[in-house]
């Protein structure tokens, strides 16, 4: 994607963010989250605010970011070059006497809040707003499509060739570090979370850290992994084999199989997210394994790792196309290991498209 065509974006989806302003009555917004202000800026530094009118957009930043905000941003750009970016917007807010300023109640902390409460004038009414911005993300562009799924083909192809150096001395952390190296080296920027490798009855610990103890023999190995590329995230789990699997083993991957399979068939636009979830958990309690499914059975991504939506029990939010969640059911059973499956799937018009293309045959190596 271009860099005119980024901005154009950007544009775009700060635009329909002013039309909710206009309709709400609010004349500023305060965007504070690192991450929202990437999404309508283009902006990729670690410091900025953005203040958006309804006739207006302005990014604060420092002066490390002077030449890359220029290069990747659409909206007017001031330079903070002494104290925090607050001071500055507080500032500017304060001569244009906002009637109702509008602030993300869940990315400014307490101290930002009594900053403009000390600086605003009286009159103005600092109005807490839930998920404006989150919300416009959970539908993605065709743009940001096209980078998901260039971090999942990365993510693939670095368990794929990690997976070859998998040795019973190796240690969970030597794989996981092997992991994150070939993602650098396909491309990624970094992980999309800390990856987590568990072997054996460690494998029972849903977020598992990589210890540095061997992998052993004739155990499960879990792999939990994504990678960013392009600033947009992948998540892909795998359960493996080293050895021989048992008959336990394979009797627990193909439940937890069958559980992931009937999750992403109910996928489609309309069908409300816990819907999804209670089709995984209808299948592992045929099995009599839906006490050891501890966690919900996906959530949304994109420039974050978790984003709206989450699949879980009592979720109401329906499916829209453009969405793109995980499906990860697994089983946890304490001294014996834990199996986890899981896809990143793209809600289409008619159904979906499992994006992540790594085999779910059980695999042992």
């Amino acid at each position: 994607m271009t860099k005119s065509a980024n901005r154009d974006e950007a544009a775009s989806r700060r635009a329909a963010l002013t039309s909710r302003l206009i309709a709400e009555k609010l004349d500023s917004f305060l965007i504070t989250s690192p991450v929202n202000v990437r999404y309508l800026t283009g902006f990729t530094g670690s410091n900025g605010l953005l203040w958006l009118t309804p006739t207006s957009a302005r990014l604060f930043t420092d002066p490390r970011y002077t030449t890359q905000a220029a290069a990747e941003c659409s909206a007017a750009i001031s330079i903070v070059r002494k104290g925090p970016l607050l001071n500055e917007a507080a500032a500017r807010l304060k001569r244009a006497k906002p009637r109702k300023l509008g602030f993300e109640k869940s990315h400014l902390s307490y101290e930002s809040y009594a900053k403009l409460i000390e600086e605003l004038p009286k009159s103005t009414e600092l109005v807490p707003l839930d998920g404006w911005v989150e919300e416009a993300r959970r539908v993605k562009s065709a743009s940001e499509i096209e980078r998901i799924q260039e971090s999942v083909v990365t993510n693939s192809l670095a368990f794929d060739r990690a997976l070859r150096k998998v040795r019973p001395k190796m240690t969970e952390s030597e794989l996981a570090a092997e992991i994150d190296y070939q993602q650098r080296k396909l491309g990624a920027e970094g992980t999309a979370f800390s990856t987590i490798v568990a072997a054996g009855d460690h494998s029972a610990l849903p977020h598992a850290r990589p210890r540095a103890e061997a992998i052993g023999l004739n155990r499960l190995l879990l792999l939990d992994m994504g990678a960013q590329q392009h600033g947009y995230m992948s998540d892909m789990t795998r359960t493996v084999v080293v050895g021989k699997a048992t008959r336990r083993m394979r009797q627990l991957y193909q439940a937890v199989l069958e559980a992931q399979l009937e999750a992403i068939d109910a996928i489609r636009p309309g069908v409300l997210c816990a819907e999804i979830d209670r089709r995984a958990r209808i299948t592992l309690k045929r099995h009599g394994l839906d006490k050891q499914f501890i966690h919900s059975t996906g959530h949304g991504l994109g420039l974050e790792i978790h984003e709206s939506p989450r699949l879980g029990r009592t979720e109401t939010l329906r499916l829209a196309p453009g969405m793109v969640i995980t499906i990860e059911p697994g089983v946890y059973l304490p001294g014996e290991g834990g199996i986890r499956i899981e896809d990143t799937v793209l809600v289409t018009e008619s159904g979906c498209d499992v994006l992540t293309p790594t085999p779910k045959d059980l695999l042992v190596i």
